[in-house]
């Protein structure tokens, strides 16, 4: 059984989740400015939680390639309201903070977010693993080169699979000497990788399974499946769905996405899938 303690309480992933993605930014790549107000973000919130979402992530800093950068008082002033209104709102909720940024990761938990989701996997803030062993949340620890202004042109790699392996091997050590417990493992599909690449890594995403620990996918409506089908980000559903029922397959503990009924029907049917007569 694959467990985390979010709140106090046990988290069973031995079924896979949703994690439905709340962007409270204006420049996300595909659905920014949607939530920014505070009725938006509780109507969405509502929708996905209402829809079998297990997790919503806050986020205020959009990392689309090259989007700008924003300032830790602007990260805070986005998620912070956001963590209180939905909490208010839905008290059993269960948020991760999506920041890079200890100290807004710190703030968003005292606000009552139960998991931080680092894209930089704690390379862009050195006191970022301490504080989440001080927070004792689970820890999203993601695989990305450069940051999100850069990260395009870090995409240089000999075995991108074997690679992100091996990234992982090295950061999971330093988390835990640290003395993170709880950690998923996100291969960071579309940072610093390009689409052939981000294939690859799904095509193998099974040998994730030789860190045992849970895994996540985030693969919603990003380019390697719009641009693969000379699409869109808004027409991308279809895609988004056919990769997911992928990851699943092939391991996925967590999908991380931005349309939450249609995973869970993934996560349905892929059990069904596999379950013994």
């Amino acid at each position: 059984m694959q467990t985390i303690n979010c709140n106090g309480k046990l988290f069973d992933l031995s079924t896979p989740r949703v994690m439905g993605i709340i962007n409270v930014t204006p420049d996300s790549f595909y659905d920014g400015g949607m939530t920014v107000a505070s009725e938006a973000i509780l109507k969405q919130a509502g929708k996905m939680l209402s829809e079998g979402a297990s997790i919503l992530d806050i986020g205020g800093y959009s990392s689309r390639p090259g989007a700008s950068s924003v300032s830790e008082a602007d990260e805070l002033h986005r998620v912070l309201p956001a963590i209180e209104t939905i909490l208010a709102e839905f008290p059993d909720a269960i948020l991760s903070i999506d920041t890079f940024r200890a100290s807004v990761a710190k703030q968003a938990v005292m606000k009552g977010a139960a998991i931080v989701n680092d894209i930089s996997g704690g390379r862009l803030d050195d006191t970022m693993y301490h504080t989440v062993s001080q927070l004792g949340v689970p820890y999203i620890l993601m695989h990305m080169r450069g940051t999100p202004q850069t990260m395009t042109q870090e995409t240089n790699y000999d075995d991108v699979t074997r690679e992100v392996l091996f990234y992982f091997s090295e950061r999971l050590a330093l988390a835990r000497a640290a003395g993170i417990n709880d950690i998923i493992a996100d291969p960071g599909f579309g940072f610093a990788k390009t689409r052939q690449q981000s294939f690859e890594l799904l095509n193998h995403l099974e040998q994730f399974q030789s860190l045992e620990i849970p895994y996540l996918a985030g693969v919603s409506r990003k380019s390697m499946v719009y641009k693969s089908l000379d699409s869109t980000p808004e027409d991308a559903l279809n895609g988004t769905t056919a990769l997911n029922t992928v990851a699943l397959l092939k391991g996925a503990s967590i999908l991380r996405v931005h349309d939450v009924k249609e995973a869970v029907e993934c996560i349905t049917l892929v059990h069904n899938l596999k379950s013994k007569p």
